[in-house]
């Protein structure tokens, strides 16, 4: 079992930074792929960052050159560095565990509760 706690988001200005973070439980951190989704209002969980049990990280075209996926196994933690946030940005983020490859689709086994995003104009 494993549980996340999101953390990192509040309110910012389109062009600014945030950085999220996402606390894993567990003495097993390194054996799962992580990933990072957000949901806006209305519609669909969508996939933003994923990194691999080694590292190797995958973004959504939207997120592209703006957003970094990292891991610090020692901490049991991942994060997501975003830059020049945009309104369109605004969403719940959440963490996701996976005890295999990182994939986009949600088919992951753990989920963090989230934490919101807003990108003011």
């Amino acid at each position: 079992q494993v549980q996340l706690v999101d953390a990192g988001g509040g309110l910012v200005q389109a062009g600014g930074s945030l950085r999220l973070s996402c606390a894993a439980s567990g003495r097993t951190f390194s054996r799962y792929a992580m990933g990072w989704f957000r949901q806006a209002p209305g519609k669909e969980r969508e996939f933003v960052a994923g990194i691999s049990r080694s590292g190797g990280s995958t973004y959504a075209d939207s997120v592209k050159g703006r957003f970094t996926i990292s891991r610090d196994n020692a901490k049991n933690t991942v994060y997501l560095q975003m830059n020049s946030l945009k309104p369109e940005d605004t969403a719940v983020y959440y963490c996701a565990a996976r005890g295999n490859a990182v994939t986009t689709n949600t088919k992951y086994d753990y989920w963090g509760q989230g934490t919101q995003v807003t990108v003011s104009s």
